[in-house]
């Protein structure tokens, strides 16, 4: 049995771990086949020719992507990192160090290949598409006609939630349906790892906000200097996170998160969120980036808490409160580069040592294979 599961695609795997059962049994079959596959990629991590977990955390990385796709032998070759953007009504409580208008400046810097994201993307060989969720812009034709670009604008930037909601139901609805689709797209697309990555001035006070409210941070651990502020606009800054909480806590329904993205925005970070649910049910595996990142996933966990087993967390951001949110998150970042860009450049530089980590379960050879003796004590066991 385990021969034939080493040379098995998932398909073969789910229907040699499987018989047929009836609807209702689907979900729990579904959970059973991956935590099965788990187990058989623990077993074969360990008959590779190393010690037992002298690979780190890289085994473990891979022993998750290859529940997910349900193969001892898994693959990341195919990489694609979506980029949302979005502009921020709450800009007006100047909380930020550049205007509002270089979110759109950097959606065209994104799509000449000119940003951080480009460079690290192409060193990375991932493909990038930059998603408008709700830029205060109006693009060229030509730009809505670039294949890499998707206009799904809900609105030209949400409201000022210190004055009012940042956006309607309906309108959240529709941001997080513009992530959704693009997990639909990866996988019509055959790709095997997505990321989520964004841009929008004014959404680090957004996603410290989501955060204090859903991970239960005070706003002045959660709250940092984004862009680059100086003292004193940051002591207004958390000033303005708490008159959110203040404002928005007392009517706070279920779910959460839900809740949250309504009141607080943007429509960039709903999309990441719907990006991660629709992941969760596809058995898609996403790399989540930084501060603004994991506020969309806290988010996702908060809606479904399947999203969680989807996400694999690229790196630990400089900005104020992320060390602690991923703390609460119960999550390990692969990096710290004491890094706090966004735009998915995290994302980017993560994604080839999950890869990598595939690979490793994939290809290196077993002693078995290799003829290599096993230490001393593992010989006898198997004697």
């Amino acid at each position: 049995m385990r021969n034939e599961l080493e040379n098995a695609g998932p398909n073969q795997v789910a229907e040699l771990l499987t018989v047929k059962l009836d609807s209702s049994a689907q979900a729990r079959v579904s959970e059973s086949v991956s935590g099965r596959i788990r187990s058989l990629a623990l077993e074969s991590m360990n008959r590779k020719t190393k010690p037992p977990g002298s690979l780190g955390m890289l085994e473990n990385l891979a022993i998750r992507v290859a529940g997910l796709q349900r193969t001892i032998k898994p693959s990341l070759r195919r990489k694609r990192i979506c980029v949302y953007a979005g502009s921020h009504g709450v800009c007006e409580e100047n909380v930020s160090a550049y205007p509002s208008e270089v979110t759109r400046q950097m959606v065209l810097n994104f799509m000449g290949g000119g940003a951080a994201i480009n460079v690290l993307a192409r060193h990375g060989q991932i493909d990038v598409h930059v998603i408008d969720a709700g830029v205060a812009a109006v693009w060229p034709q030509d730009l809505l006609r670039n294949p890499k670009f998707f206009f799904r604008s809900v609105r030209q930037g949400t409201a000022n939630f210190v004055r009012e909601p940042a956006m309607s139901q309906v309108e959240c609805n529709q941001a997080i349906e513009a992530g959704r689709d693009q997990t639909r797209i990866a996988v019509a697309d055959q790709i095997d790892l997505i990321g989520i990555g964004e841009m929008g001035i004014g959404n680090t006070t957004a996603a410290s906000v989501l955060l204090a409210a859903l991970c239960g941070i005070p706003p002045q651990d959660v709250t940092g200097q984004g862009t680059g502020i100086g003292d004193e606009v940051l002591r207004h800054k958390i000033e303005v996170v708490r008159a959110a909480l203040h404002i928005y806590s007392p009517l706070a329904t279920e779910p959460a998160g839900l809740y949250w993205l309504r009141m607080i925005g943007g429509f960039e970070i709903a999309a990441m969120t719907g990006t991660i649910l629709e992941a969760a049910h596809a058995g898609l595996p996403v790399v989540v980036d930084g501060f603004i990142a994991t506020a969309a996933a806290a988010a996702a966990f908060n809606i479904d808490s399947n999203s969680r087993e989807v996400c694999f967390f690229s790196h630990r951001s400089e900005e104020r409160g992320h060390r602690r949110a991923l703390e609460l998150l119960g999550v390990e970042p692969l990096l710290d580069l004491k890094m706090r860009l966004g735009e998915g450049t995290g994302a980017a530089l993560a994604m080839p040592i999950l890869e990598a980590s595939a690979r490793i379960l994939s290809e290196m050879a077993t002693f078995e294979s290799a003829g290599i003796s096993r230490a001393i004590e593992e010989e006898e066991k198997v004697g």
